[in-house]
């Protein structure tokens, strides 16, 4: 299992490329499944989640190549099976985006209840009482969900009991081709599922109310072929801002957007940052100066952040004075703060907020990753900390960040992937 070793240092200063979104990816390769002819989507990180579904289509019979501008094409006519098995579902929770379209289109799909990071209870009920809604069948059978809707889904209004990514992905998707009209109600509002909506859009689907929590889909007899190239990683863009940030540093980020990280920048700029940006580009600067702690609590776009929230807990660590972290998406998602407290952290936890006193450094020493963001934490924390830290269990890093460690040695840290 590979490790990072980092020695920590001065500020990281340089120009990075920022990737294609990997939530945004994974929805959209998904959609994929609903087109009549090959699709070609460009602008792909290389990830291993990416990897992951596309091995999971590509063992469904789904053609898939990659062209000479790394463009992948994908052929969903060649599909021969509308199954998504446990050994690949297993390791990636949006496996179970390949259900809606999958249903939608052929009638039949069975999934294998997904996996992912251990970061809470993410249950999927919303997404089978939407399908349900629409007239599918739905049985749980070892471990299996195995949905039918031979007749086509039917338009239906539905409600979201809770706002979900996911589930308004997986529903947005199954509607594209159902008979009439869906209406989704309190639907999640994130900036990847414009984008995957923009790609429906330019596949030949009808959807209304793009960008709010009410979606209308007017049901298409088919969707046909495009090429779509993914937005800019948000998440990837606001990791390397922290980074920055907490190592007192200067960072310009090329292709990337100022428009999907409002809510981010803003508590950036109450750390003391100077941030400006353009159409493609965003910079900060922190004029060598410690950040200040921020206070930060997690909700639903366009809200803070759930996905932020680890490294901007890192960042509080060692900025000025006194800050709160309260973490409402997810319950196990300050696990992180107990490696962040052997490296030297004051930090407390006060049931799903964290508190915590900004000390100066912090202390290299062995931790271990939990999941995708707490592990970009732990590397932030690594930047600032005296002396030498060991990130173990990095398979969770490459899942949501290409080429992790080549980007900050751009940024002029020392870093290297050892073998476990």
């Amino acid at each position: 299992m590979d490790k990072l070793i980092i020695k920590g240092g001065g500020p990281i200063k340089g120009e990075i490329k920022i990737s294609g979104s990997k939530n945004s990816g994974l929805p959209i390769l998904a959609a994929t499944l609903l087109a009549r002819d090959p699709m070609h989507i460009c602008n792909l990180p290389h990830l291993n989640d990416i990897t992951t579904m596309l091995a999971l289509l590509r063992c469904m019979g789904v053609g898939i190549t990659i062209d000479e501008k790394m463009c992948v094409e994908i052929d969903p006519t060649l599909l021969t099976e509308c199954e998504a098995p446990y050994e690949l579902v297993k390791t990636m929770r949006a496996s179970i985006l390949v259900l809606g379209p999958m249903l939608a289109r052929f009638g039949v799909a069975d999934v294998s209840f997904p996996g992912g990071c251990a970061i809470g209870s993410r249950p999927v009920d919303i997404h089978l009482k939407g399908l349900e809604a629409m007239g599918a069948t739905i049985e749980i059978d070892g471990g299996y969900i195995r949905a039918r809707a031979p007749q086509g889904l039917k338009g239906a209004h539905f409600v979201m009991e809770k706002v979900t990514v996911g589930g308004t992905e997986n529903l947005l998707m199954a509607a594209c081709l159902a008979e009439g009209t869906t209406v989704l109600e309190n639907a999640a509002r994130e900036p990847e599922i414009v984008d995957l909506a923009e790609c429906l859009i330019a596949m030949g689907a009808k959807i209304k109310g793009v960008g709010s929590d009410r979606l209308e889909i007017e049901g298409v007899k088919d969707l046909h072929g495009c090429v779509y190239s993914v937005m800019p990683d948000r998440i990837e863009t606001g990791t390397y801002l922290v980074a920055a940030a907490a190592t007192r540093g200067s960072i310009k980020l090329r292709r990337t957007r100022a428009d999907i990280l409002t809510s981010v920048l803003k508590k950036l700029e109450e750390a003391g940052a100077k941030i400006t940006s353009g159409d493609d580009w965003i910079e900060l600067d922190m004029e060598g100066r410690r950040p200040r702690g921020v206070n930060i609590r997690t909700a639903p776009y366009p809200a803070f952040p759930t996905d932020m929230q680890s490294q901007f807990t890192a960042m509080n660590a060692v900025a000025e004075g006194a800050s709160a972290v309260t973490e409402t998406i997810f319950e196990n998602r300050l696990i992180q703060i107990h490696e962040l407290n052997r490296m030297g952290a004051t930090i407390g936890l006060e049931g799903n907020t964290a508190l915590i006193n900004g000390v100066e450094r912090l202390k290299g020493a062995p931790v271990m990753a939990s999941d995708l963001r707490a592990s970009a934490s732990l590397v932030i924390a690594a930047l600032v900390a005296d002396g030498e830290t060991i990130v173990d269990r990095i398979y969770h890093i490459d899942r949501g960040y290409e080429c992790i460690e080549e980007k900050l040695q751009l940024l002029g840290v020392d870093i290297r992937r050892v073998p476990g």
